[in-house]
């Protein structure tokens, strides 16, 4: 009885032994996939709305600049790992015409704020009042990013957490 307990322990420590150094040793996946969207080439749906923080952002007036929407919420476990990666990405692209702008999804504004000012957000975001504009988008579920071209054009859709050195490359395609 007694050597039983102690194997099934020793099963048990092994497991979660394992599963340990699994999840410390593998590196999270934050390339999102670029998805067909039926806004593809044509021009991006309005966003006007007040900012998180004060202010109000107008789409329109980013015009002739490349322009990331990134949909995202407090609650989304992704958008957590994607949080650093914006912020690098709106740090590296400051002194070029790209804009980044991150829009509220279904969230607590008291949530939505923390979680802004716990990962030193680097663009504004704004509040979607009524889910408004993540309906525009045909967004469902962040996190979920769009970059509009110089035309204001719908260029890529990308479902899932995006990281910075992809952000980069989509850019550069769009610029082109």
């Amino acid at each position: 009885m007694k050597r039983a307990v102690l194997v099934s322990a020793l099963a048990v420590l092994v497991v979660v032994t394992g599963l340990s150094v699994l999840l410390a040793t593998r590196h999270p996946v934050t390339d999102a996939t670029e998805a067909p969207s039926p806004l593809l080439g044509r021009v991006a749906p309005t966003i006007s709305a007040p900012e998180l923080g004060g202010g109000h952002f107008s789409l329109a007036a980013l015009r002739g600049q490349v322009v990331v929407v990134n949909f995202w919420a407090s609650w989304c476990g992704p958008c957590r790992l994607e949080a650093p990666e914006l912020s690098t990405f709106a740090f590296d692209e400051r002194a070029r015409p790209v804009k980044l702008v991150g829009v509220v999804f279904d969230d607590a504004l008291s949530s939505a704020s923390a979680f802004a000012r716990l990962y030193g957000s680097l663009y504004p975001s704004v509040i979607d009042q009524g889910g408004v504009i993540a309906n525009r988008y045909g967004v469902t579920s962040p996190p979920t990013t769009f970059v509009i071209d110089q035309r204001g054009r719908v260029a890529a859709t990308l479902l899932g957490p995006v990281s910075a050195r992809q952000l980069e490359a989509v850019v550069a395609r769009v610029r082109r």
